[in-house]
């Protein structure tokens, strides 16, 4: 599964945000916004994504990797080992 996010660096918290409380909109119509507290220097912040999402979704970082976007804050993000549907459940809560 792939998911576009957008990440801010240097925020005040780790977050993860959906915009909208609807699990029903596909996962291409959502905007998704990665928070972290890490500085965009030296993959300090892409390290940082990985590691809050494999905690949100429950699954090891290695299965999450970033396919497009590692300068930008605009990212892609592949997803492995977990279905569409449940890593949206698992992100809602």
């Amino acid at each position: 599964m792939e998911l576009d996010i957008r990440v801010q660096p240097r925020a005040s918290r780790n977050a993860v945000e959906i915009d909208g409380d609807r699990p029903d909109v596909k996962p291409s119509d959502m905007k998704i916004t990665v928070r972290v507290t890490a500085a965009p220097e030296s993959g300090k912040a892409n390290d940082a994504v990985v590691a809050l999402l494999a905690k949100r979704l429950g699954v090891p970082k290695r299965s999450i990797q970033i396919v497009r976007g590692h300068r930008s804050r605009v990212k892609r993000i592949s997803i492995d080992g977990i279905s569409s549907k449940e890593s949206l459940r698992r992100l809602y809560t």
